[in-house]
């Protein structure tokens, strides 16, 4: 005879280590919530088993995924608020300086472009008011490697509020863009104020330059010259962009050397203008009423705000 024996039920030892699965889960959940914001919270995964190590230190709800989460660019940086770095700074967001005249009258170097965002604004190229941008030339350059050429591109960028002020830059990258960002950032820490004149009566507001200036970049050197009222800007078109957006309605100029390389030739038209201000004229002749510089005036404010 054939005896048959029946397997015992496991359904008990089943249901008891069903049970303690779901228990840990679930109290791993409840962990993984609590410190949700070290790795952005609990998102439905049993992670990577990596324990405990997701607590390095309060990163913040930053997550994990794909995109924008590492290196630069974390975040929305457009939103962030401006954390100066120099004295002037702190002292430009405190309103303690008014203008940007005041920092031209003490020949204060301008280290950061939220100075120049906090008197004009961001330069837009569409706009009718404040700093406007324009790219005066775009040329690639190239270096000699074991592997061949390497190829970046170069971008000169010119900024003015067409009231008085002008900025050039210029930087070089691998892409035309990045290039570009560049060139504005270094255009307005190079913005410098203009000095305008007339041309015979001094009638209405002023028109042209108020003498004759030169500047020279490489082999070109340009000449500009004051020129009668209704006159317009007589030049190249380079020049005529500098000219236009530093407030000037009426000018000759006259350039010598290869002015087909287009940064050499925005650059001495740029030099050629900032040196409108470094000739002594009889209206400037009254006597000068020096002021403390802001650094001097304001040394108790610098001293107790400053927490490095």
């Amino acid at each position: 005879t054939v005896e048959v024996f029946e397997a015992p039920p496991r359904k008990p030892i089943r249901v008891a280590f069903e049970s303690t699965f779901s228990r840990r889960i679930s109290s791993n959940m409840e962990g993984e919530a609590a410190r949700g914001g070290d790795r952005g919270g609990f998102r439905g995964g049993f992670g990577r088993g990596r324990g405990d190590r997701g607590d390095r230190g309060d990163r913040g709800g930053r997550g994990r995924g794909r995109g924008r989460g590492r290196g630069r660019g974390r975040g929305d940086d457009g939103d962030k608020a401006w954390v100066p770095v120099t004295k002037l700074g702190r002292l430009v967001k405190e309103k303690k300086i008014k203008t940007i005249e005041h920092i031209y009258l003490h020949s204060l170097p301008i280290k950061e472009t939220e100075i120049i965002d906090f008197f004009f604004g961001t330069p837009d190229r569409e706009s009718t008011s404040g700093l406007k941008d324009e790219v005066m030339k775009i040329a690639p350059v190239q270096k000699q490697t074991k592997a061949g050429q390497r190829t970046r591109f170069r971008a000169f960028v010119a900024i003015g509020d067409h009231n008085g002020h002008l900025g050039l830059g210029s930087k070089c990258s691998k892409e035309v863009a990045t290039a570009i960002r560049g060139a504005i950032n270094d255009a307005k820490l190079n913005i410098i104020p203009v000095r305008r004149g007339y041309w015979g009566s001094k009638l209405g507001q002023p028109h042209t330059i108020p003498g004759k200036v030169t500047g020279k970049a490489g082999s070109v050197s340009v000449r500009l010259i004051p020129a009668p009222r209704g006159s317009g800007i007589v030049g190249a078109p380079i020049c005529k962009k500098l000219l236009t957006m530093a407030g000037v309605q009426d000018c000759y100029s006259n350039a010598i050397g290869q002015t087909a390389t287009g940064g050499n030739f925005a650059k001495a038209v740029f030099q050629a203008i900032g040196r409108t201000y470094t000739f002594l004229t009889p209206d400037m002749w009254a006597k000068t009423e020096f002021t403390m510089a802001p650094a001097q005036e304001f040394t108790d404010f610098l001293a107790r705000t400053d927490k490095r």
